[in-house]
Parts: structure tokens; C-alpha cells; sequence
């Protein structure tokens, strides 16, 4: 039997759309990932003890391609884990200001870490001194350890009810949005300036006719998240550009092209 939240009672349930999403494309699970993991150099390092105790530990690291990179010293009980047992996973929370906490985006990597060598040490070293440049100060001494994680499990939670797991490869594969990171101000320049255009969006393109006010909540390359208003109760869409975009520098006429689109009623 799948497992739910049970019965939720008297709590408010999310209307549906009254007519078809024009185009609800979205980052996938790795991208949504891989831009996760690029948002910040902080993490929550999980590790096992000798006597196989889960262990959790605040970390920085840096990326080499998607591969987080540690460096630790064995001093911590985390540096001692790692050279006793590899095996590890990495919690990393979006850079976001939400009321709740638990509506940001978050990741859990899994997998283990190496020592890197040869070519791939001098670019570890550097990826994270790139992410961590206080690390110049210790990097070096003799009980720190770089580490880079071989990432074998990836599992994306994008908030309430948003989450799906990607595989090793697939996160491998995938490159950091490059829309989201910078899109906060265009995000305010929108709800501050252009709400009509969005509840145009949210009618005529997001599945909404009987929607009374839209708000955006994100922006990535392939469109914007609308929370949306309606005499139902208050729902979430989203609305696709015609096509991606490759910089954030392309939002602008991306967001013009969705509000033509949505007078014209396609």
C-alpha cells in the first residue's frame, strides 16, 4: 500500500486547473539539483562512525564539475569518520528566504568520497579554494584531507509536494540553471509592476480562467512559477517560454514574449 499524509481532515485542498496548461516544462530533478548545489558552498556532512553511528556535521565545500569537494581535518570527528569509513551523504539547502523553511528547495547527495589524484587533485584543490577562499589558511597543513564525493544517489525536494530523485549519471550530465540564481530582482520587477501580465499568464496560459490575482514565486530557463488566487482557494502553475533561455540577460524579452502571448489568449 502507498504511504500518504493520511487524511488530512478539514485542511484546505488545491484546486485544480479548469483548462489545459499551455506548457508546464520545468528543470528536471539533476538540474534542479546541480543549480542547488551551485547556489551555496554549505552543506550538512552525514558520516559514520566506528561504531556505525550516523554523524552530522556543518561543511563547506566546493563543485568540480558536480562533484562536491571537502576538505576536513582529523581532528574533527567528521575528518575521522571519512578516513575510516567513505561512505557519506551531503544535505544542501537553497539560499532562499522563505516564511517556511520547509517550502525551499533542499538536496541529498549520496555516495562516497576518495582521495582525488594527479590532474584531478590540482582541480579539487582549486574548485575549492574557488567556493571556500578562507581555505587558503588551513588547505595545506598536514591533518586537513581534500575529498572529492562520487555521487551515487540524488534526491530533489523543491518544497511541499515537489521531489524526485535523479541518478548519478543524469546529475553528472546536468549543468546549474542559469536563470534562478540572479532572477530575484526580476522576480520583484514583475510582481511590483507587470501583476496584470501575470494574471493574463495565469488565465490564459496557466490553467486558471477564474484566477483573481497571480504572483511569481521563481523564474528558470524554461519559465516562471505562478501562485495564483482564485474563488477556489489558492493553487500554484507555471508557464513555459517559447523557448528556453540560456542567460538571465534573455529574461526580459522571454517574460515581454509570455505577456503577448497571454492577450492574445494562446
Amino acid at each position: 500500500m502507498a504511504l500518504d499524509h493520511g487524511d488530512p481532515g478539514d485542511a484546505p485542498s488545491v484546486p485544480p486547473p479548469l483548462s489545459p496548461v499551455v506548457d508546464d516544462r520545468r528543470p528536471s530533478a539533476a538540474e534542479e539539483a546541480r543549480t542547488i548545489a551551485a547556489s551555496t558552498n554549505i552543506a550538512t556532512l552525514a558520516s559514520l562512525t566506528t561504531d556505525g553511528d550516523p554523524w552530522a556535521s556543518f561543511v563547506t565545500y566546493g563543485l568540480h564539475g558536480g562533484a562536491p569537494v571537502l576538505c576536513v581535518s582529523r581532528m574533527a570527528e567528521h575528518g575521522r569518520n571519512l578516513a575510516g569509513d567513505q561512505r557519506m551523504s551531503l544535505s544542501i539547502v537553497a539560499p532562499q528566504s522563505q516564511s517556511d523553511p520547509l517550502a525551499s528547495g533542499r538536496i541529498t547527495l549520496a555516495g562516497i568520497v576518495e582521495r582525488p589524484e594527479g590532474d584531478e587533485l590540482a582541480a579539487s584543490r582549486e574548485a575549492h579554494l574557488s567556493a571556500v577562499p578562507a581555505a587558503k589558511y588551513y588547505l595545506d597543513y598536514s591533518d586537513f584531507t581534500l575529498w572529492i564525493m562520487r555521487v551515487r544517489r540524488v534526491r530533489w525536494v523543491g518544497g511541499y509536494g515537489r521531489m524526485d530523485s535523479a541518478t548519478a549519471e543524469d546529475y553528472a550530465e546536468a549543468a546549474p540553471d542559469p536563470v534562478s540564481p540572479t532572477s530575484a530582482y526580476a522576480i520583484e520587477h514583475l510582481n511590483a509592476d507587470h501583476s496584470t501580465s501575470l494574471l493574463a499568464m495565469a488565465r490564459q496560459l496557466g490553467g486558471y480562467p477564474d484566477a483573481t490575482s497571480a504572483e511569481c514565486t521563481a523564474a528558470d530557463r524554461y519559465g516562471l512559477d505562478l501562485k495564483v488566487l482564485t474563488p477556489r482557494g489558492v493553487a500554484y502553475t507555471r508557464v513555459g517560454y517559447a523557448t528556453p533561455i540560456d542567460s538571465a540577460a534573455e529574461l526580459r524579452a522571454a517574460t515581454v514574449d509570455l505577456a503577448k502571448r497571454a492577450a492574445n489568449g494562446r
